[in-house]
């Protein structure tokens, strides 16, 4: 079973590295959900980890609808991304009525190849998760990273085992959410090949004007994971 860790910084992907991890989904910004990371964090992971890079591809917060400049800026991106060697695209874009834009998500596969492509999260507001998961089949996406609609993954074992069944091989599910070494045997149990994971911990808020909390993937908690699976 492969574990996935998201990293929301140089530090976070580093630790995920040294903890033994098989993969980073490389994103900022956790508290929104995670945004695009900058040029300068995706280069320098790239240039220093030896483990694949996935890279999230969401150019702001907020819902998962696209105006046309935002769109291109996520081709940009996505064109960073080949060009520093990384090694998969998370991403995906929705209508207006929270159902796959299959036009765009379709042109945002091809223009990632040959990296695979990872739905990611979006998958969690969709109205129908079954047909939609037929679409993305359809469409050549690799994997989806999903919660199975819930807050966390564990309440959303139920559909994450349903559309894992559904899938029959043909794309890869992804739990994600709220996974740690309290719940991760159930989805090793459930016979899910991978999954994913921040494995934070919380850093001491700055003294200052802008108070904000920081986050980064712990080693130990991430050797945990993996001592559990």
């Amino acid at each position: 079973m492969k574990l996935e860790i998201c990293a929301n910084s140089f530090q976070s992907a580093l630790n995920a590295e040294i903890a033994g991890a098989h993969r980073v989904e490389l994103c900022q910004e956790l508290s929104v959900g995670g945004i695009t990371p900058s040029y300068g964090l995706m280069k320098k992971v790239s240039k220093k980890l030896n483990i694949p890079i996935f890279v999230l591809i969401r150019p702001r917060s907020g819902d998962f609808v696209y105006s046309d400049a935002e769109f291109e800026v996520m081709k940009y991106n996505i064109d960073i991304c080949k060009s520093l060697g990384c090694h998969g695209i998370v991403s995906g874009v929705l209508n207006p009525d929270n159902t796959i834009d299959v036009k765009r998500t379709r042109e945002l596969v091809i223009y990632s190849k040959p990296l695979p492509f990872t739905f990611h999260r979006a998958f969690d507001e969709v109205t129908s998760p079954k047909h939609a998961l037929e679409q993305l089949i359809a469409l050549g996406v690799d994997r989806i990273l999903t919660s199975g609609q819930q807050t966390t993954a564990e309440k959303g074992v139920k559909l994450l085992k349903e559309l894992n069944a559904l899938a029959q091989n043909r794309i890869s599910i992804l739990p994600g959410g709220s996974i740690t070494t309290k719940n991760v045997q159930l989805f090793k149990s459930a016979g899910f090949k991978e999954i994913h994971a921040s494995a934070s911990k919380t850093l001491k808020p700055s003294q200052g004007m802008f108070n904000a909390t920081r986050t980064v993937s712990d080693i130990n908690r991430i050797k945990s994971i993996l001592n559990a699976l």
